[in-house]
């Protein structure tokens, strides 16, 4: 049975990867209902546009575009980034496929495209997913280890102590008792709470004003807070002690960053909105809160972006390297994710939590 031009119709309407047909003049002739979604334009809009006044690229890829028409070449890019009309960037991969226009005979660009961000946000957060999974299975195993024979040290430092003939030599196993101690608390802290979440109803915005009150009693500073809330945001549940901290790390961190680089106007912004149909690592769920933490500091440095969750990475000369680690883990608890892109000047941690409803 040969297809219908109806049938050819509908089946470009369903398919998930956007169609462009483009005269020789680069002016968009057709778009399909993915290509609309893509690009952000309604086809009524779109028909009749200049390519580029919709989705620019750069000049050479203009010439390459226009170079298709006059060869007969077919080329295809991947992970290209583009600028909408509404200055919006996306990432695509298309292909550019010269072809004959089946009513008018004139030469024509198909222009298939598919977006990546959705893609490449995922892979990045399964992986950010992976590693904490890995690096609390590293530090469980070294916690063993180290306990161990800090706890012999500690037992045969008190031994020695009252063994000593002299009390004046208590001053040398005090020093060991109390380095094994500190050593201890901080494969505790490494290995972060041992309580399980206690879900209880909780308000998002509860929480971030907790936060707020902490921050403003700690006076670090003049630091201006901003708060963009999002009121219809429904309550969920959640361990609010466990929210408050992962946050509060955050917020701390932010605020340090800025006060140590002396940043003119120090600004922390806090807002909240909902996404739907979202997806964390394999699961999409269907309403998740972004929570928003943003600031106008230094920025983190390019050295250690890659493995900013790792325990003990930091990028100040003051830090533990130790808040970031248990606010991701504390945050996949509830099984959200903790992303985060950065600029000098602009750094913003985005927080990803599935509204289950109480």
């Amino acid at each position: 049975m040969i297809a219908s031009a109806v049938l050819n119709q509908q089946l470009l309407e369903y398919l998930n990867t956007g169609i462009l047909l483009l005269d020789v003049d680069l002016s968009v002739i057709y778009m399909n209902p993915a290509a609309e979604v893509l690009l952000q334009v309604s086809g009524r809009k779109g028909l009749g546009e200049h390519f580029y006044d919709l989705a620019w690229e750069s000049e050479a890829d203009r010439e390459a575009l226009e170079g298709s028409i006059n060869t007969g070449y077919t080329f295809t890019k991947r992970e290209t980034e583009v600028v909408l009309h509404n200055a919006q960037s996306i990432t695509v991969d298309y292909s550019v496929s010269p072809i004959v226009h089946p009513e008018s005979r004139t030469p024509c660009l198909l222009i298939e495209i598919q977006g990546r961000d959705r893609l490449i946000r995922i892979s990045r957060e399964e992986q950010i997913l992976a590693n904490q999974e890995t690096t609390r299975e590293l530090v469980r195993g070294m916690a063993h280890e180290i306990k161990n024979p800090l706890g012999g040290i500690r037992g045969a430092a008190q031994l020695l102590s009252r063994a000593l003939p002299d009390e004046s030599l208590d001053e040398y196993t005090n020093i060991i008792i109390e380095e094994a101690d500190r050593l201890r608390d901080l494969v505790d802290r490494l290995l972060g709470s041992h309580q399980l979440p206690k879900h209880e109803t909780t308000n998002i915005h509860e929480v971030l004003e907790r936060v707020c009150q902490l921050i403003e009693v700690d006076q670090i500073g003049d630091i201006k807070i901003m708060r963009d809330y999002d009121p219809s945001i429904p309550e969920f549940t959640g361990d609010k002690s466990q929210l408050i901290q992962a946050i509060l790390n955050l917020c701390r961190n932010a605020v340090q960053a800025m006060v140590e680089a002396h940043v003119e106007q120090p600004t922390l912004s806090l807002k909240t909105r909902t996404k739907s149909q979202f997806t964390i690592g394999h699961h999409r769920h269907r309403l998740v809160a972004h929570i928003s933490i943003e600031d106008n500091g230094p920025g983190i440095p390019e050295n250690i972006k890659e493995n900013l969750f790792y325990p003990m990475v930091s990028g100040r000369a003051e830090g533990t390297g130790l808040g970031l680690s248990i606010a991701q883990s504390l945050i996949n608890q509830h099984e959200g994710i903790i992303e985060f892109e950065s600029e000098a000047g602009c750094t913003e941690f985005s927080i990803y939590l599935p509204l289950k409803h109480c």
